[in-house]
């Protein structure tokens, strides 16, 4: 599976969710794509470093879902 990660920087937190409700409409499989939100900390990151970050608490989120 490819890493699908989208990341959202300089919306409001009504219009990220917004985005993310539009994106997951009209995807396929839309649990197997990730969101990040820009935050001072993650806008520093390497592009690789990020999409690893998102992917990994992706998984971990879905994983507490099935517990």
């Amino acid at each position: 599976m490819e890493d699908k990660v989208i990341f959202i920087n300089g919306f409001t937190q009504d219009e990220t969710v917004a985005i993310m409700r539009a994106v997951k409409a009209v995807i396929e499989n839309p649990g197997d794509t990730a969101f990040a939100m820009g935050t001072e900390t993650n806008r520093q990151w390497i592009v690789k470093d990020l999409i690893k970050e998102v992917r990994e608490e992706h998984i971990y989120m879905q994983q507490q879902k099935g517990t």
